[in-house]
C-alpha cells in the first residue's frame, strides 16, 4: 500500500538534484504527491464524500435513477481525484514497472468498475477509506519509530574539544567547538552541565551525575567520577567534566543503537512474509470469483446491471488489505515499545521466535554477574581479627593494579577508612602474589603455593577454611606476616542485583533457565545455587556452549541465549534468539545477537517474552478477524445482500480495526 512510497520520493528527489529541464516538473510532481497524502487532503475528500451522500439522497441512487443531480456534479469526483488518483498511480507502477500484483490493483479495479456502472459514491468511498487506512498505518509506524527519532535527536552537532596545541594554548585558546564527527579516539572533550555527551569516553577530570535513561532505560541518574565510562547521547546534569574519547563517530554507543534500530525496521517477520504471499495470491483469485459471480448472476437473474453490481461488490470486499496490514503494524508497534524500554529487537523474525522460546541459557560472568570481584569475607588465624587481616592485605596490595588487589583495598577502605598502615618495597610476581613491607614487617599475599615458596607454613585450620571457600566458587588470597600465615581473604564475583528476581519470574513467563559457563563446576554451582538455577553446564569452551544449545534444540526446544562477551558470539548465533548485554557486552556479541539490552537490565528478558506473546497473539487475531470479515462479506456479496457501498464499509472496517489494534499495542502494558 501507499500512494507514494519512500522509494518513489527518493527517486524524484535524486532526479531534482541533477537539475535539467525536467527538474521543475519532477519537483512539482513531488509536491502534488505530498499534498494528496496530507491530512488536509483526506479531510477535504471526506467532506466531499459526505456531500455526495447527502446530495444524492442515499449515496449512489442519483446515478441509478433515484436522484436528480447529473453525474458530473457529484462531489464524489473530488474524493476520487484526491484519494483515487494516487491509488491508480501505485497500482500502475507496481504492475508495469515492478511487474508485481499488489492489493492496490484490486482496489483500483473495483474503483474503476464502480465508476463505470455509475456508482460514484461507492468508488469514492473505496478510495477514501483506503487512503484513511493508509494514513492510520503511517501514524502507527511513526509512533513506533518515536524511539529512533528521539535517539537521532540526541546526537549533538558540535563538541567542545580540549585544545592541546602549544601555540594555541599560548594564545589563550583552551577549548574549541568542533563538529562531533571530527572528534577522534583519545581527544579530550569538555562537557558542561545540561549538555549532551557527544561521544563515548572516560571521565578524566571532575564529577557529575548523568541521565542515561535514553540509552539504558535507567530511571535514576548515575554518579560519574574520574575513571568512569560515559556514553554518547546521555545528558550531563550537574558538574562540568573533562573526558577522553574512547569511541567516536559510527562506533559510539548511540550511533550503534541507531544502526540496530534501523536494521530492525527493514526486516520482515515470517508471518509478514506469509501475509504478503497470500495478498499476491488473493488478487487473481478475487478477479476470477468476481467474474464467476457476474456470469452466474447474469444467467440466473437475466439482469446484467444486477450481475455487475455483485461482481463489483466482490472486488470491493475481496481486497486483502487488512491481511497485509496485520503483521507489519503489530511488529512495528512491538519493536517501538521495546525500544522505549531499552530493548533493541533487530527483526520482526526474532520477536516472533521469542514467543516460541522455552529454554533461556545464560552465560555467568558479565551476564548474571557483574564480572567484578568483591570481598566476600576475611578469615583470621593466630588470634588475628578478620578486619585486621583485611586491613593488612589492603595496605600491602595498595600499589597493585590487579583487580583482586583493587577489590581488597576498596573493601578495607569502606570498613576502616584510616587504618594507619602503609607499605614500602612493593613487588608483584605475576601468577603468584605480592610482597611488601608493612610497618617494618614482611607481608605476603597470594596463593598457598606462593606462601610455601617463601617458606611460610599454612595452619591446617586455615587451609581447611580456604578449601571450603574454594568449593563455594570463591577466589582465596592467603595473607602472611613475618613468616607466619595470619589469615585469608575470600572474593567472589558480584551477582547482578536483579538477577535473582528475574530468574524467579522466568517460569511464570514460560521459560526454563540454564547456566552455560566456562568456569569451574564448583564456581558455577555456587552461583547457580544462589540464583536458584538447577540446570548447570560448566567448564565449556565457546564451541561447547554452542554444542549444548544445539543439543537442546535437537530435543525440540526453542532456545534463547543471553551473553555479553566475545566468547558468547558463537552461542548467540547458534541460539534461536540471541540476546546480548548491549552496554557491558562486546561489539561482536551485540552484532551476533538478535536482541540487545542497552541498559543491561535482565528484567527485560521475561518482559520480552511477554511482549512477543502479545505481538503474536495480536497478529493471529488480526489475521483471523480479517479473513472472517472477508469471507462473510464475499458470501453476502454473492447473495446480493451487499452493495459496493455497504461492501466497502464492511471490508474497510477490518483494516481500520487491524491498524488501531496495532497502535494500541505500542502503549499496552505486557
Amino acid at each position: 500500500m501507499g500512494s507514494c512510497c519512500g522509494a518513489d520520493k527518493e527517486a524524484v528527489a535524486a532526479a531534482m538534484a541533477k537539475g535539467g529541464a525536467g527538474a521543475k516538473a519532477l519537483g512539482l510532481l513531488l509536491r502534488v504527491q505530498e499534498a494528496l497524502e496530507s491530512w488536509p487532503a483526506i479531510a477535504v475528500a471526506g467532506i466531499a464524500l459526505a456531500a455526495s451522500f447527502a446530495l444524492s439522497g442515499h449515496g449512489c441512487e442519483a446515478h441509478c435513477g433515484g436522484g436528480d443531480a447529473p453525474a458530473w456534479r457529484d462531489p464524489a469526483w473530488a474524493t476520487l481525484a484526491l484519494c483515487g488518483l494516487p491509488l491508480l498511480k501505485e497500482a500502475a507502477t507496481a504492475l508495469l514497472v515492478e511487474k508485481r500484483i499488489r492489493a492496490s490493483l484490486l482496489i483500483s479495479t473495483a474503483m474503476v468498475a464502480c465508476v463505470c456502472i455509475g456508482q460514484l459514491f461507492a468508488a469514492g468511498e473505496v478510495a477514501f477509506i483506503m487512503a484513511l487506512g493508509e494514513k492510520l498505518e503511517a501514524w502507527t509506524v511513526r509512533r513506533a519509530k518515536k524511539g529512533l527519532t528521539k535517539l537521532v535527536s540526541l546526537v549533538p552537532a558540535t563538541a567542545r574539544y580540549v585544545v592541546t596545541c602549544p601555540k594555541c594554548l599560548a594564545r589563550g585558546e583552551r577549548f574549541r567547538d568542533v563538529p562531533v564527527d571530527k572528534i577522534e579516539v583519545g581527544d579530550g572533550v569538555l562537557v558542561q552541565p545540561g549538555e549532551t555527551i557527544p561521544v563515548d569516553g572516560v571521565v578524566t577530570d571532575g564529577a557529575t551525575t548523568v541521565d542515561q535513561s535514553a540509552m539504558t532505560g535507567e530511571s535514576l541518574p548515575v554518579d560519574k567520577a574520574p575513571g568512569d565510562e560515559v556514553y554518547s547521547g546521555t545528558i550531563n546534569r550537574f558538574g562540568a567534566i573533562t573526558m577522553r574519547a574512547t569511541k567516536a563517530g559510527a562506533d559510539s554507543s548511540l550511533q550503534k543503537l541507531i544502526r540496530l534500530v534501523k536494521e530492525a525496521e527493514g526486516r520482515k517477520a515470517p508471518m509478514q512474509r506469509i501475509a504478503d504471499k497470500w495478498a499476491a495470491i488473493l488478487v487473481p483469485c478475487s478477479l476470477a470469483i468476481a467474474a464467476l459471480a457476474f456470469f452466474g448472476a447474469w444467467a440466473a437473474l437475466g439482469d446484467i446491471h444486477a450481475a455487475m453490481l455483485r461482481g463489483v461488490t466482490i472486488l470491493v470486499v475481496f481486497c486483502p488489505c487488512s491481511l497485509a496490514l496485520a503483521t507489519p503494524t503489530s511488529v512495528m508497534a512491538a519493536i517501538g515499545q521495546a525500544t522505549k524500554r531499552g530493548v533493541i529487537v533487530k527483526s520482526g523474525e526474532a520477536l516472533e521466535r521469542m514467543g516460541a522460546v522455552k529454554a533461556a541459557c545464560f552465560d555467568k560472568t558479565g551476564t548474571l554477574t557483574t564480572g567484578r570481584l568483591s570481598v566476600a569475607e576475611a578469615v583470621g588465624a593466630r588470634d588475628m581479627a578478620a578486619d585486621d587481616v583485611l586491613a593488612l592485605a589492603a595496605a600491602a596490595e595498595e600499589a597493585s593494579e590487579h583487580p583482586v588487589a583493587k577489590a581488597i583495598v576498596e573493601k578495607a577502605r569502606a570498613l576502616r577508612p584510616a587504618s594507619g598502615l602503609s607499605a614500602v618495597g612493593f613487588q608483584a610476581v605475576p601468577g603468584k602474589g605480592i610482597v611488601a613491607e608493612v610497618d617494618g614487617r614482611r607481608v605476603l599475599c597470594g596463593s598457598a603455593a606462593w606462601l610455601a615458596e617463601n617458606s611460610v607454613a599454612v595452619p591446617p585450620e586455615l587451609e581447611e577454611a580456604a578449601d571450603v571457600r574454594r568449593r563455594d566458587g570463591m577466589a582465596v588470597v592467603m595473607v602472611a606476616r613475618g613468616g607466619e600465615a595470619v589469615g585469608l581473604v575470600a572474593l567472589s564475583d558480584t551477582v547482578r542485583e536483579n538477577a535473582a528476581a528475574m530468574l524467579a519470574e522466568l517460569p511464570r513467563a514460560g521459560l526454563r533457565p540454564v547456566l552455560l559457563t566456562g568456569d569451574h563446576a564448583a564456581t558455577a554451582r555456587h552461583v547457580a545455587d544462589r540464583l536458584g538455577i538447577s540446570d548447570v553446564r560448566a567448564e565449556l569452551l565457546p564451541s561447547g556452549k554452542a554444542a549444548e544449545i544445539e543439543r537442546l534444540q535437537a530435543q525440540g526446544e526453542c532456545v534463547a541465549m543471553v551473553g555479553d562477551g566475545v566468547n558468547d558470539a558463537l552461542a548467540l548465533e547458534t541460539a534461536s534468539v540471541g540476546i546480548a548485554m548491549g552496554t557491558m557486552g562486546s561489539d561482536i556479541a551485540v552484532e551476533a545477537a538478535d536482541v540487545a539490552l542497552m541498559g543491561d537490565d535482565l528484567s527485560c528478558i521475561p518482559y520480552l517474552k511477554r511482549l512477543s506473546n502479545a505481538c503474536v497473539r495480536l497478529i493471529k487475531f488480526n489475521i483471523s478477524l480479517s479473513m472472517t470479515i472477508n469471507a462473510c462479506a464475499i458470501t453476502l456479496s454473492i447473495l446480493g445482500l451487499l452493495t459496493p457501498v455497504t461492501g466497502a464499509l464492511v471490508h474497510n472496517l477490518g483494516s481500520v480495526i487491524v491498524v488501531l489494534n496495532a497502535a494500541l499495542l505500542y502503549d499496552r502494558k505486557v
